[in-house]
């Protein structure tokens, strides 16, 4: 299941046409719900280039940096699905090694939701991003503007400077969450958390060992 979108998210533009997502995602055989796509070429007007979505310099990573198998997750701090599966793909991503896990923002679930993130990427540059991804999905209830400035001061946030952080980098943090919605809406996503696993499409919840299945299947299609 997932958190479905609220239409009219601040700052993002058009949605790529169908016909155009179709021409990105190939079609393919399928692995724990998942379907297998061919990236685009390094065309700078596409959004699914393989450089802007495995390998986008402003998106954080998890995991193993240099890990041979990326997991890309879109997900909302408020969505309740995001935060029951954190626990779960980290302990996988930890305990496979060898998996860089990125890290796409996705506020589709309301104003709330586009603040988060917006601060969550502004914590980055001091060096918090984590920290502060960490606290808000840590939580059980639905997320405010004054609960999230408790929770990122709680965890060493300098909140002076992720206000004059948030001033300064504003335009470029809403370029890179237009830029991640634009992909998941090419991808055809309709809903937090969605995945990219390897060459795999998996929009929705996996289990612990069905992200482990899919890893493997990922790492079969790269060698073939």
């Amino acid at each position: 299941m997932t958190g479905f979108r609220n239409k009219g998210l601040n700052g993002v533009g058009p949605v790529p046409s169908r016909r155009a997502a179709l021409k990105l995602i190939g079609a393919g055989a399928l692995a724990a719900g998942g379907t297998r796509f061919a990236l685009a070429a390094t065309d700078d007007d596409e959004v699914l280039t393989e450089a802007k979505v495995l390998r986008d310099p402003d998106v954080p990573v998890a995991g193993n940096p240099d890990g041979n198998i990326s997991i890309i997750e879109w997900s909302d701090y408020n969505c309740p699905y995001c935060r029951k599966l954190e626990p779960e793909l980290r302990q996988v991503v930890q305990d496979d090694g060898k998996v860089r896990l990125v890290l796409k923002d996705w506020p589709i679930l309301g104003p709330v939701s586009v603040t988060a993130a917006r601060i969550a990427l502004a914590a980055k540059f001091q060096g918090k991003y984590h920290q502060a991804h960490d606290a808000m999905m840590g939580v059980s209830s639905r997320l405010t503007e004054s609960r999230i400035n408790e929770l990122l001061a709680s965890v060493g946030v300098d909140m002076d400077r992720l206000k004059s952080d948030l001033a300064a980098h504003g335009k470029d943090i809403d370029v890179v969450l237009k830029r991640n919605n634009d992909q998941a809406e090419a991808f055809g996503f309709r809903g937090t958390p969605s995945f990219i696993v390897g060459k795999y499409r998996v929009p929705g919840v996996l289990s612990m060992n069905e992200f482990e299945q899919v890893i493997a299947d990922a790492r079969k299609a790269k060698m073939n």
